[in-house]
């Protein structure tokens, strides 16, 4: 391919990307349109429409871009959450790096390359640019054992500090970010709650009898409450659908014009007023605890487990609850809108099967989407095209159908079937049965990313000339432009926080980066032993040893603060809440928090958390008590910890 091709590419990109930027100038402003594009802040403020006809919302205007770029960090914070903050920090990072490299690359390595003397190329002073071909630009022009090729070491050196330095002060703000974000957040039933699964299962009592006797003798003087997991069955389905339906007739206004009664017939005027107003006359005639929903035959092994304070929920998950490591899992449990309550009731010992089942699901999908890359190599060539279709030669031989076909057309059909990646890799993180949308989103983005590493790249590379492909990152290397400017106004906009991960995006960022290091200098270090330079090579590998050295001083340095959070940290806000008299308040709040029923939040878990606490009054206060000595040693292992009998040999 040659320059004209990718300069063609490039240009069609460019104008795409302004067409859709107008466009989407324009369709914002329709009144039809509101709930698209400002859909969080009609959810949020009342906003009163005014659908006057006007020439103005037919004319594009940047002013949504300009106010998306005046728009502080702050505003982000408080609209979107910290996630949204470390997203525009990654893309903001990524064009700070981007733009150095390109300035390296343009001013040093590309004159370099082109004045090389390796391949043959015609010294005319008439000839165009455009007409060169692009492998004249790459370090494949440069001859062997030659001496400029310290330029490209040190372009490289460049490049490697430069995005270190970012990354380290990115790394730093955002860590500190996170912290004051901890500090700084309201209490929320999931800093309380532990998630406990793999119960064992006793005979004689339920699921829920075994959590409240292991929890209350071992854990009795944090230990506050629980509430179980029960499978989700017809019915209660049924009632989720119910809450839906209500929550769309909730934004219905109850006065509507067009619905007036007759002189004859009196009453209400809207059929929305006769409903609400049944629903009340029938609301106290049925409860939800009379259906029976949640019964012991519907428990699961999992429940979520209440304690008194923070720092005795964290202990709880930092240490095996069993001498068997598959029974008594605990871990933090995810924020009541984060849960996935259907994989809830998945068997723990089911899960590392599903792993490796998915793991080989997505591992033969990514070998069989080699077949369209290997096709869109081939259309890379024009006399393999005109070979295989003898009708287009014709059109072929034009130059602007070559420079299309060779440059843009590839681009177009990759990414036509790149957009069936992602709902196939969600498909797989749902199979392997996460406990909350933030892990199965991060599951999938995971595999989106290493699928991108071995088939975007390594297969382009090894099945054609990396160079030849530079017409797709000439539409990727705008995206990082247009989403800086743009993501700002959907996060004020159009997004609605559900769930909060605290920035734990920003790792996976950092790892990434230093994996595209690490790849770039091992390149290079085998591109100069093909080159014959053995003094670039022997400078590449101090700078491999360095990249390795600064990627273990941030995990130990920043990493442990997005893994756990510090015992110093969850006291002083234990201590804090009970100053201010919030903890009994917070504990009357997590049983409707982490209700399974939507529709019975208010009403079946609130008197099933009644009932619990009678039943514990009720019972015997002596054998509430733990008791003393060795017998409570036999006695909790052999029926609370392993009541199925793994282990007897701890009797």
């Amino acid at each position: 391919m040659d320059v004209a091709a990718f300069l063609t590419s490039a240009g069609i990109n460019i104008g795409l990307c302004v067409m859709l930027f107008s466009l989407y100038s324009v369709l914002r402003k329709q009144p039809s349109n509101r709930i698209v594009y400002f859909g969080r802040r009609i959810a949020s403020v009342h906003v009163r429409r005014r659908d006057l006809f006007s020439l103005e919302r037919f004319v594009p205007s940047p002013s949504w871009l300009v106010k998306a770029w005046e728009t502080k960090e702050d505003e982000i914070l408080a609209s979107g959450g910290m996630d949204a903050v470390v997203f525009q920090r990654l893309l903001v990072f990524s064009m700070r790096a981007f733009s150095i490299a390109c300035v390296i690359c343009i001013f040093l390595v590309l004159p370099v390359n082109y004045y090389g003397k390796c391949l043959p190329r015609v010294d005319d002073p008439h000839r165009l640019l455009s007409t060169e071909s692009l492998e004249a630009f790459t370090i494949s022009n440069v001859d062997k054992g030659s001496k400029w090729l310290w330029t490209h070491c040190l372009a490289l050196y460049i490049i490697s500090f430069s995005t270190c330095v970012l990354l380290y002060f990115e790394y730093k703000s955002i860590t500190k970010m996170r912290l004051a974000h901890i500090t700084r957040s309201l209490p929320s039933p999931s800093h309380f709650t532990v998630l406990v699964r793999s119960i064992p299962y006793c005979p004689g009592e339920s699921y829920s009898d075994s959590v409240l006797k292991f929890f209350t003798n071992y854990y009795g003087s944090s230990y506050l409450s629980h509430h179980m997991v029960y499978q989700k069955g017809m019915f209660q389905r049924l009632l989720g659908d119910a809450e839906k339906i209500c929550n769309m007739l909730k934004t219905v206004p109850l006065d509507r014009p067009g619905l007036g009664s007759c002189c004859v017939c009196p009453g209400s005027t809207t059929s929305f007023k006769i409903l609400a107003a049944e629903t009340e006359s029938v609301k106290g005639s049925i409860t939800y605890s009379d259906l029976e929903l949640n019964t012991r035959d519907n428990e699961c092994s999992a429940a979520f487990v209440f304690f008194k304070t923070r720092y005795s929920a964290v202990l709880c998950t930092q240490m095996l609850q069993s001498s068997n490591p598959m029974l008594w899992v605990t871990e933090m449990a995810p924020e009541p809108h984060d849960v996935l309550w259907s994989n809830l009731s998945i068997p723990y010992k089911q899960l590392w099967l599903r792993k490796i089942a998915t793991l080989l699901a997505a591992t033969v999908f990514m070998f069989l989407f080699l077949i369209p890359v290997t096709c869109v190599q081939g259309l890379m060539q024009l006399d393999k095209l005109s070979r295989i279709f003898p009708f287009l030669k014709g059109w072929l031989a034009k130059d602007f159908i070559g420079h299309v076909v060779t440059g843009y057309l590839p681009s177009v059909v990759l990414v036509l079937f790149l957009y069936t990646v992602p709902p196939t890799m969600m498909l797989f993180s749902s199979m392997e049965g996460p406990v909350s949308r933030s892990l199965r989103k991060r599951s999938a983005c995971l595999k989106i990313l290493y699928f991108t590493i071995l088939n975007v790249f390594f297969v382009n590379v090894f099945t054609g000339s990396l160079i030849a492909q530079l017409n797709m990152l000439s539409s990727v290397k705008d995206i990082p432009a247009a989403l800086a400017k743009a993501i700002s106004s959907q996060i004020l906009n159009v997004y609605v926080t559900k769930y909060e991960s605290g920035g734990q995006l920003w790792p996976i960022v950092h790892n990434t980066t230093i994996f595209s290091l690490l790849l770039s200098q091992i390149i290079a270090l085998g591109i100069f032993g093909l080159k014959e330079s053995p003094v670039a090579s022997s400078f590449t590998i101090p700078l491999v040893c360095f990249t390795l050295l600064f990627n273990e001083y941030c995990r130990k340095r920043f990493y442990p603060i997005f893994q756990k959070t510090a015992a110093q940290v969850l006291i002083e806000m234990d201590r804090r809440d009970q100053q201010r008299g919030r903890m009994e308040d917070m504990c009357q709040q997590f049983h409707m928090a982490y209700c399974q029923s939507p529709m019975s939040s208010r009403g079946y878990c609130e008197s099933g958390h009644r009932r619990r606490k009678e039943e514990e009054k009720n019972k015997d206060p002596e054998a509430a008590k733990p008791e003393k000595g060795p017998q409570l040693q036999e006695r909790t292992l052999s029926e609370l910890v392993l009541c199925n009998g793994d282990e007897p040999g701890l009797r």
